[in-house]
């Protein structure tokens, strides 16, 4: 399966439209069958997981079970699922829809106006639905210096912090890698988004910290959370190499990063972005909560 969420996206509504009452669907409601009720959890962490990675299984069916599992919120759904969360009493940890796309961001004049508006009717919604985090991206570099870079998304980002910040919205810029997944992404190391975040000067302005992210294109993981932390509004996971389970098959050790995060005193969501290999995905989802449950 593609580890592409450009791609994965795409084929959310297209891939669910599909779903019959044969095959795919019984082997989902299988899955969902067999998925046993949560364990307690000890509550420290907010626990999420991102949309696109269960695109095959119904959104009812992943709120419904993976409430059992302890979730109490699903990241990257827009407007038109928010009602299918609270149904489930599941918040939207992470709301998307407003962005053009992963590369063409915040960094190139050029999409501001286009950016602008779409987020200007964006975080009014996402106000009202009674949600906070509206995620936002750099953009590629396209030969753009560190500084420009900066400077862009300042010009632009700062024409939206007023309305922001009247609404209590955070617009969060994710960080993402520009080594493997997402080449020539600007905004690809903490220090960076950091730095964005001091220019902007508005506490409604935050980063998402991808740990497979930045593992991959500066490590220091538990460092560079406990020096940035103050500029980090949200987490995902996700298994490195590979971005599948966050278990022994791969080479971070998540409780210690969970731990790195609670001594931050962070209260915000983390929320698993990692691929499920396994045919029984539910399944995988709770054993990887249950690994970032410290």
């Amino acid at each position: 399966m593609s580890t592409d969420r450009r791609s994965a996206i795409k084929n959310i509504v297209a891939g669910t439209a599909a779903l019959s009452a044969t095959g795919m669907l019984g082997n989902i409601n299988a899955m969902a069958t067999s998925t046993e009720q949560n364990t307690a959890l000890k509550g420290n962490i907010n626990h999420s997981a991102c949309r696109w990675c269960y695109q095959d299984i119904p959104l009812e069916t992943l709120c419904a079970e993976g409430k059992k599992l302890g979730l109490t919120g699903i990241d990257l759904v827009g407007p038109r699922e928010w009602d299918t969360l609270k149904k489930y009493g599941l918040h939207s940890s992470m709301c998307n829809g407003a962005e053009i796309n992963l590369v063409d961001g915040f960094n190139d004049k050029k999409f501001h106006a286009t950016l602008i508006k779409q987020y200007s009717e964006m975080i009014p919604l996402v106000a009202k639905a009674g949600y906070t985090n509206l995620i936002c991206f750099s953009g590629n570099k396209r030969n753009k210096s560190d500084e420009e870079g900066w400077q862009n998304c300042v010009d632009g980002l700062k024409q939206l912090m007023p309305l922001a910040e009247k609404h209590k919205v955070v617009l969060v810029m994710e960080l993402l890698n520009s080594k493997l997944n997402h080449k020539d992404y600007q905004a690809d190391r903490t220090w960076w988004g950091a730095e964005l975040c001091k220019k902007l000067g508005s506490e409604n302005f935050k980063l998402l910290y991808d740990i497979y992210h930045m593992q991959i294109d500066e490590g220091d993981v538990i460092t560079n959370i406990k020096d940035f932390h103050p500029y980090i509004a949200h987490y995902h996971t996700g298994g490195v190499p590979g971005r599948h389970e966050i278990d022994e098959t791969q080479e971070l050790f998540y409780p210690a990063i969970m731990r790195a995060i609670l001594t931050t005193g962070y209260k915000g969501f983390v929320a698993q972005e990692f691929v499920p290999t396994a045919k029984d995905k539910l399944s995988s989802l709770k054993k990887c909560i249950q690994i970032c449950d410290v």
